[in-house]
Protein backbone atom coordinates (compact mmCIF):
# COMPACT_ATOMS: atom_id res chain seq x y z
CA UNK A 1 0.00 0.00 0.00
CA UNK A 2 1.13 3.55 -0.75
CA UNK A 3 -0.29 6.53 1.11
CA UNK A 4 0.02 10.02 -0.37
CA UNK A 5 -1.01 13.41 0.99
CA UNK A 6 -2.30 16.58 -0.68
CA UNK A 7 -0.29 19.78 -1.03
CA UNK A 8 -2.82 22.68 -0.75
CA UNK A 9 -1.26 25.12 -3.20
CA UNK A 10 -4.55 27.02 -3.27
CA UNK A 11 -4.46 27.67 0.48
CA UNK A 12 -5.63 25.88 3.61
CA UNK A 13 -8.19 26.34 6.36
CA UNK A 14 -9.96 24.75 9.31
CA UNK A 15 -13.13 24.94 7.21
CA UNK A 16 -13.92 23.35 3.86
CA UNK A 17 -15.11 26.71 2.53
CA UNK A 18 -14.19 29.62 4.82
CA UNK A 19 -17.10 32.03 5.11
CA UNK A 20 -15.36 34.79 7.02
CA UNK A 21 -12.53 36.90 5.58
CA UNK A 22 -10.06 35.75 8.21
CA UNK A 23 -11.68 32.48 9.32
CA UNK A 24 -8.74 30.20 10.00
CA UNK A 25 -7.26 30.80 6.55
CA UNK A 26 -3.70 29.94 5.65
CA UNK A 27 -2.30 31.17 2.38
CA UNK A 28 -0.18 28.82 0.28
CA UNK A 29 3.00 30.68 1.12
CA UNK A 30 6.27 28.84 0.82
CA UNK A 31 6.89 28.54 4.56
CA UNK A 32 3.56 26.78 5.14
CA UNK A 33 3.92 24.44 2.18
CA UNK A 34 7.44 23.62 3.34
CA UNK A 35 6.20 22.90 6.86
CA UNK A 36 3.60 20.49 5.50
CA UNK A 37 5.99 18.81 3.07
CA UNK A 38 8.59 18.29 5.77
CA UNK A 39 5.98 16.84 8.13
CA UNK A 40 4.79 14.38 5.48
CA UNK A 41 8.38 13.49 4.66
CA UNK A 42 9.06 12.64 8.30
CA UNK A 43 5.76 10.81 8.83
CA UNK A 44 6.45 8.38 5.98
CA UNK A 45 3.95 9.44 3.32
CA UNK A 46 5.03 8.25 -0.11
CA UNK A 47 4.18 11.33 -2.19
CA UNK A 48 2.29 14.63 -2.26
CA UNK A 49 -0.31 15.44 -4.91
CA UNK A 50 -0.57 18.99 -6.19
CA UNK A 51 -3.66 20.39 -7.89
CA UNK A 52 -3.54 22.48 -11.05
CA UNK A 53 -5.57 25.46 -12.17
CA UNK A 54 -5.84 29.20 -11.79
CA UNK A 55 -6.91 28.86 -8.16
CA UNK A 56 -3.55 27.31 -7.23
CA UNK A 57 0.10 28.15 -7.39
CA UNK A 58 1.88 26.41 -10.25
CA UNK A 59 2.50 22.75 -9.42
CA UNK A 60 5.89 22.39 -11.11
CA UNK A 61 7.41 25.46 -9.46
CA UNK A 62 5.81 24.90 -6.05
CA UNK A 63 6.99 21.33 -5.71
CA UNK A 64 10.44 21.94 -7.18
CA UNK A 65 11.00 24.54 -4.48
CA UNK A 66 10.31 21.88 -1.83
CA UNK A 67 12.68 19.23 -3.16
CA UNK A 68 15.80 20.60 -1.37
CA UNK A 69 13.83 20.91 1.89
CA UNK A 70 12.76 17.25 1.99
CA UNK A 71 14.60 13.96 2.02
CA UNK A 72 12.57 11.15 0.50
CA UNK A 73 8.98 12.16 -0.29
CA UNK A 74 7.93 12.20 -3.95
CA UNK A 75 5.85 14.88 -5.66
CA UNK A 76 2.87 13.95 -7.83
CA UNK A 77 2.75 16.98 -10.13
CA UNK A 78 -0.54 17.68 -11.89
CA UNK A 79 -0.64 19.45 -15.25
CA UNK A 80 -2.97 19.90 -18.21
CA UNK A 81 -1.72 18.40 -21.50
CA UNK A 82 -3.52 21.05 -23.55
CA UNK A 83 -1.21 23.77 -22.21
CA UNK A 84 2.21 22.56 -23.39
CA UNK A 85 3.71 20.32 -26.02
CA UNK A 86 4.43 16.69 -25.13
CA UNK A 87 8.15 17.01 -25.88
CA UNK A 88 8.41 20.02 -23.59
CA UNK A 89 6.54 18.11 -20.88
CA UNK A 90 8.94 15.20 -21.34
CA UNK A 91 11.92 17.56 -21.03
CA UNK A 92 10.51 19.25 -17.91
CA UNK A 93 9.81 15.90 -16.27
CA UNK A 94 13.19 14.49 -17.25
CA UNK A 95 15.01 17.50 -15.80
CA UNK A 96 12.88 17.43 -12.65
CA UNK A 97 13.58 13.72 -12.16
CA UNK A 98 17.34 14.26 -12.24
CA UNK A 99 17.27 17.36 -10.05
CA UNK A 100 14.98 15.59 -7.55
CA UNK A 101 16.93 12.32 -7.62
CA UNK A 102 13.95 10.29 -8.81
CA UNK A 103 11.17 11.87 -6.75
CA UNK A 104 8.76 12.90 -9.54
CA UNK A 105 5.41 11.34 -10.44
CA UNK A 106 3.09 12.98 -12.99
CA UNK A 107 -0.67 13.41 -12.89
CA UNK A 108 -2.22 14.28 -16.24
CA UNK A 109 -5.46 16.25 -15.88
CA UNK A 110 -7.62 16.50 -18.98
CA UNK A 111 -11.03 17.24 -17.49
CA UNK A 112 -12.07 20.69 -16.26
CA UNK A 113 -15.02 23.02 -16.30
CA UNK A 114 -15.37 25.16 -19.43
CA UNK A 115 -14.76 28.40 -17.53
CA UNK A 116 -11.44 27.13 -16.17
CA UNK A 117 -10.28 25.94 -19.58
CA UNK A 118 -11.33 29.24 -21.17
CA UNK A 119 -8.93 31.09 -18.88
CA UNK A 120 -6.13 29.27 -20.68
CA UNK A 121 -7.63 29.78 -24.12
CA UNK A 122 -8.70 26.14 -24.43
CA UNK A 123 -12.10 25.73 -26.09
CA UNK A 124 -11.87 22.24 -27.58
CA UNK A 125 -14.76 19.88 -26.89
CA UNK A 126 -14.27 17.10 -24.37
CA UNK A 127 -13.87 14.30 -26.92
CA UNK A 128 -11.13 16.25 -28.68
CA UNK A 129 -9.24 16.92 -25.47
CA UNK A 130 -9.17 13.24 -24.52
CA UNK A 131 -8.12 12.16 -28.01
CA UNK A 132 -5.35 14.77 -27.80
CA UNK A 133 -4.32 13.42 -24.39
CA UNK A 134 -3.88 9.93 -25.81
CA UNK A 135 -1.46 11.23 -28.43
CA UNK A 136 0.26 13.49 -25.90
CA UNK A 137 1.13 10.54 -23.66
CA UNK A 138 2.46 8.52 -26.60
CA UNK A 139 4.79 11.34 -27.64
CA UNK A 140 5.90 12.04 -24.07
CA UNK A 141 6.74 8.37 -23.51
CA UNK A 142 8.51 8.27 -26.86
CA UNK A 143 10.68 11.24 -25.91
CA UNK A 144 11.67 9.37 -22.73
CA UNK A 145 12.66 6.24 -24.67
CA UNK A 146 16.29 7.20 -25.23
CA UNK A 147 15.90 7.13 -29.01
CA UNK A 148 14.65 9.94 -31.30
CA UNK A 149 10.91 9.44 -31.60
CA UNK A 150 8.75 10.30 -34.61
CA UNK A 151 4.99 10.61 -34.42
CA UNK A 152 2.43 11.61 -37.02
CA UNK A 153 -1.01 11.83 -35.43
CA UNK A 154 -4.13 13.92 -35.69
CA UNK A 155 -2.92 16.50 -33.17
CA UNK A 156 0.85 16.10 -32.93
CA UNK A 157 3.44 15.78 -35.71
CA UNK A 158 6.82 15.26 -34.09
CA UNK A 159 10.22 14.44 -35.55
CA UNK A 160 13.01 13.13 -33.35
CA UNK A 161 11.44 13.89 -29.96
CA UNK A 162 13.89 13.19 -27.17
CA UNK A 163 15.35 14.53 -23.92
CA UNK A 164 18.97 15.08 -22.90
CA UNK A 165 18.87 11.89 -20.81
CA UNK A 166 16.29 9.22 -20.08
CA UNK A 167 14.70 10.05 -16.73
CA UNK A 168 15.60 7.55 -14.02
CA UNK A 169 13.16 6.21 -13.18
CA UNK A 170 10.72 7.08 -15.93
CA UNK A 171 7.93 8.85 -14.00
CA UNK A 172 4.75 6.91 -13.42
CA UNK A 173 1.75 8.49 -15.11
CA UNK A 174 -1.35 8.95 -12.96
CA UNK A 175 -4.69 9.82 -14.54
CA UNK A 176 -8.33 9.96 -13.49
CA UNK A 177 -11.69 10.37 -15.17
CA UNK A 178 -15.10 8.74 -15.09
CA UNK A 179 -16.25 9.35 -18.66
CA UNK A 180 -15.99 6.72 -21.39
CA UNK A 181 -13.33 8.79 -23.14
CA UNK A 182 -11.26 9.09 -19.96
CA UNK A 183 -11.49 5.37 -19.24
CA UNK A 184 -10.28 4.56 -22.75
CA UNK A 185 -7.23 6.81 -22.37
CA UNK A 186 -6.46 5.29 -18.97
CA UNK A 187 -6.80 1.70 -20.14
CA UNK A 188 -4.53 2.22 -23.14
CA UNK A 189 -1.87 4.63 -21.90
CA UNK A 190 -1.42 5.33 -18.17
CA UNK A 191 0.15 3.51 -15.23
CA UNK A 192 -2.16 4.35 -12.32
CA UNK A 193 -5.88 4.98 -12.75
CA UNK A 194 -7.33 7.28 -10.08
CA UNK A 195 -10.90 7.29 -8.78
CA UNK A 196 -12.62 9.66 -6.38
CA UNK A 197 -13.82 8.01 -3.20
CA UNK A 198 -17.19 6.33 -3.69
CA UNK A 199 -18.86 3.48 -1.78
CA UNK A 200 -17.19 0.11 -2.39
CA UNK A 201 -19.91 -1.26 -4.64
CA UNK A 202 -19.63 1.72 -6.99
CA UNK A 203 -15.85 1.70 -7.33
CA UNK A 204 -15.62 -2.10 -7.48
CA UNK A 205 -17.62 -2.03 -10.70
CA UNK A 206 -15.23 0.57 -12.13
CA UNK A 207 -12.14 -1.40 -11.18
CA UNK A 208 -13.55 -4.50 -12.86
CA UNK A 209 -14.40 -2.56 -16.02
CA UNK A 210 -11.01 -0.85 -16.16
CA UNK A 211 -9.23 -4.17 -15.77
CA UNK A 212 -11.18 -5.56 -18.70
CA UNK A 213 -10.48 -2.50 -20.86
CA UNK A 214 -6.77 -2.61 -20.03
CA UNK A 215 -6.59 -6.34 -20.73
CA UNK A 216 -8.21 -5.76 -24.12
CA UNK A 217 -5.38 -3.32 -24.85
CA UNK A 218 -2.79 -5.87 -23.70
CA UNK A 219 -2.00 -3.91 -20.54
CA UNK A 220 -2.49 -3.97 -16.77
CA UNK A 221 -3.35 -1.02 -14.54
CA UNK A 222 -2.64 -0.04 -10.98
CA UNK A 223 -5.35 1.76 -9.05
CA UNK A 224 -5.45 4.69 -6.67
CA UNK A 225 -8.32 6.32 -4.81
CA UNK A 226 -8.76 9.87 -3.50
CA UNK A 227 -10.38 10.63 -0.12
CA UNK A 228 -10.33 13.26 2.57
CA UNK A 229 -9.81 11.80 6.03
CA UNK A 230 -10.78 12.58 9.62
CA UNK A 231 -9.07 10.07 11.92
CA UNK A 232 -9.01 10.37 15.71
CA UNK A 233 -8.27 8.09 18.68
CA UNK A 234 -12.02 7.42 19.04
CA UNK A 235 -14.91 7.38 16.60
CA UNK A 236 -16.76 9.95 18.72
CA UNK A 237 -13.91 12.43 18.34
CA UNK A 238 -13.75 11.88 14.59
CA UNK A 239 -17.48 12.38 14.06
CA UNK A 240 -17.43 15.45 16.26
CA UNK A 241 -14.79 16.94 13.95
CA UNK A 242 -16.87 15.99 10.90
CA UNK A 243 -19.95 17.64 12.40
CA UNK A 244 -17.93 20.78 13.05
CA UNK A 245 -16.97 20.98 9.36
CA UNK A 246 -20.62 20.82 8.29
CA UNK A 247 -21.71 23.27 10.99
CA UNK A 248 -19.35 25.85 9.49
CA UNK A 249 -20.96 25.55 6.04
CA UNK A 250 -23.40 28.33 5.23
CA UNK A 251 -26.68 27.13 3.63
CA UNK A 252 -26.20 29.61 0.78
CA UNK A 253 -22.81 28.10 0.00
CA UNK A 254 -24.30 24.60 -0.04
CA UNK A 255 -27.09 25.72 -2.38
CA UNK A 256 -24.66 27.50 -4.71
CA UNK A 257 -22.38 24.48 -4.87
CA UNK A 258 -25.23 22.14 -5.67
CA UNK A 259 -26.34 24.42 -8.49
CA UNK A 260 -22.83 24.33 -9.93
CA UNK A 261 -22.67 20.55 -9.64
CA UNK A 262 -26.03 20.19 -11.39
CA UNK A 263 -24.66 22.10 -14.38
CA UNK A 264 -21.26 20.40 -14.56
CA UNK A 265 -20.11 18.48 -17.62
CA UNK A 266 -17.84 16.31 -15.48
CA UNK A 267 -19.10 12.75 -15.10
CA UNK A 268 -17.04 12.32 -11.95
CA UNK A 269 -18.46 15.48 -10.40
CA UNK A 270 -22.00 14.40 -11.20
CA UNK A 271 -21.35 11.08 -9.47
CA UNK A 272 -20.01 12.89 -6.41
CA UNK A 273 -23.04 15.20 -6.20
CA UNK A 274 -25.52 12.37 -6.63
CA UNK A 275 -24.15 10.63 -3.56
CA UNK A 276 -25.94 13.09 -1.28
CA UNK A 277 -27.83 15.64 -3.49
CA UNK A 278 -27.11 18.35 -0.95
CA UNK A 279 -29.01 16.59 1.83
CA UNK A 280 -27.23 16.78 5.19
CA UNK A 281 -29.17 13.71 6.33
CA UNK A 282 -27.75 11.48 3.58
CA UNK A 283 -24.04 11.90 4.11
CA UNK A 284 -23.10 8.47 5.51
CA UNK A 285 -22.66 6.31 2.41
CA UNK A 286 -20.98 3.25 3.92
CA UNK A 287 -19.40 2.59 7.31
CA UNK A 288 -16.83 5.37 7.82
CA UNK A 289 -17.41 6.79 4.31
CA UNK A 290 -18.93 10.27 4.61
CA UNK A 291 -19.93 12.76 1.90
CA UNK A 292 -20.04 15.94 3.98
CA UNK A 293 -17.11 17.66 2.29
CA UNK A 294 -18.92 17.43 -1.04
CA UNK A 295 -21.72 19.68 0.17
CA UNK A 296 -19.58 22.64 -0.84
CA UNK A 297 -16.34 21.34 -2.38
CA UNK A 298 -15.87 20.38 -5.98
CA UNK A 299 -13.77 17.38 -6.88
CA UNK A 300 -13.62 14.60 -4.35
CA UNK A 301 -16.25 15.21 -1.69
CA UNK A 302 -15.97 12.09 0.44
CA UNK A 303 -13.96 11.37 3.57
CA UNK A 304 -12.94 8.38 5.62
CA UNK A 305 -14.15 9.20 9.14
CA UNK A 306 -13.59 7.18 12.29
CA UNK A 307 -11.17 5.95 14.86
CA UNK A 308 -7.64 5.10 13.79
CA UNK A 309 -8.52 1.41 13.72
CA UNK A 310 -11.76 1.99 11.76
CA UNK A 311 -10.05 4.09 9.10
CA UNK A 312 -7.30 1.49 8.72
CA UNK A 313 -9.93 -1.24 8.37
CA UNK A 314 -11.82 0.72 5.73
CA UNK A 315 -8.63 1.29 3.73
CA UNK A 316 -7.97 -2.43 3.75
CA UNK A 317 -11.50 -2.97 2.42
CA UNK A 318 -10.71 -0.70 -0.52
CA UNK A 319 -7.34 -2.31 -1.02
CA UNK A 320 -9.09 -5.68 -1.34
CA UNK A 321 -11.01 -4.17 -4.26
CA UNK A 322 -7.74 -3.33 -6.02
CA UNK A 323 -6.72 0.09 -4.70
CA UNK A 324 -3.11 0.01 -3.57
CA UNK A 325 -2.62 3.78 -3.56
CA UNK A 326 -4.52 6.27 -1.38
CA UNK A 327 -4.33 10.03 -1.89
CA UNK A 328 -5.61 11.72 1.26
CA UNK A 329 -6.22 15.23 2.53
CA UNK A 330 -7.89 17.02 5.43
CA UNK A 331 -8.83 20.37 6.97
CA UNK A 332 -6.40 21.74 7.83
CA UNK A 333 -3.86 19.63 5.99
CA UNK A 334 -1.00 19.99 8.43
CA UNK A 335 -2.90 18.87 11.51
CA UNK A 336 -4.80 16.13 9.70
CA UNK A 337 -1.54 14.80 8.22
CA UNK A 338 -0.33 14.30 11.80
CA UNK A 339 -3.59 12.76 13.04
CA UNK A 340 -3.47 10.19 10.24
CA UNK A 341 0.30 9.79 10.17
CA UNK A 342 0.65 9.20 13.90
CA UNK A 343 -2.61 7.28 14.35
CA UNK A 344 -3.49 5.22 11.28
CA UNK A 345 -0.15 4.69 9.58
CA UNK A 346 1.43 2.87 12.56
CA UNK A 347 -1.48 0.39 12.48
CA UNK A 348 -0.94 -0.25 8.77
CA UNK A 349 2.81 -0.38 9.26
CA UNK A 350 2.67 -2.88 12.11
CA UNK A 351 0.40 -5.10 10.02
CA UNK A 352 2.91 -5.07 7.16
CA UNK A 353 0.87 -2.94 4.74
CA UNK A 354 3.32 -0.02 4.81
CA UNK A 355 7.12 -0.15 4.83
CA UNK A 356 8.90 0.73 8.06
CA UNK A 357 10.07 4.28 8.53
CA UNK A 358 13.64 4.62 7.31
CA UNK A 359 14.48 7.44 9.69
CA UNK A 360 13.50 9.03 13.00
CA UNK A 361 9.78 9.07 13.76
CA UNK A 362 8.11 12.40 13.09
CA UNK A 363 6.13 12.19 16.32
CA UNK A 364 8.64 14.48 18.03
CA UNK A 365 7.59 17.23 15.63
CA UNK A 366 3.88 16.80 16.31
CA UNK A 367 1.68 19.85 16.73
CA UNK A 368 0.12 18.18 19.77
Amino acid sequence: MKVHWFLPTGGDSREVLPTQPDSHRRGPDHSYLAQLAQACDQLGYDAMLTPCGTGCEDAWISTASLVPLTRRIKFLVAFRPALLTPTLAAQMASTYQRMAHGRLLVNIVTGAEDAELARFGVHDPKATRYAQTAEFIQVMRGAWSGEPFDFDGEFFHVNGATTREVPDPVPKIYFGGASDAAETVAAEHVDVYLAWGEPPAMVAERVDRMRRLAAAAGRTLEFGIRFHVIARPTAAEAWSAADALVAAMHPDDIAAAQTDFANTKSVGQKRMAELHRGDRDQLLLHPNVWAGVGLVRGGVGTALVGSYAEVAERMLEYQALGFDEFILSGYPHLEEAYWFGEGVMPILREAGHLPPLDGPSASVFSFR
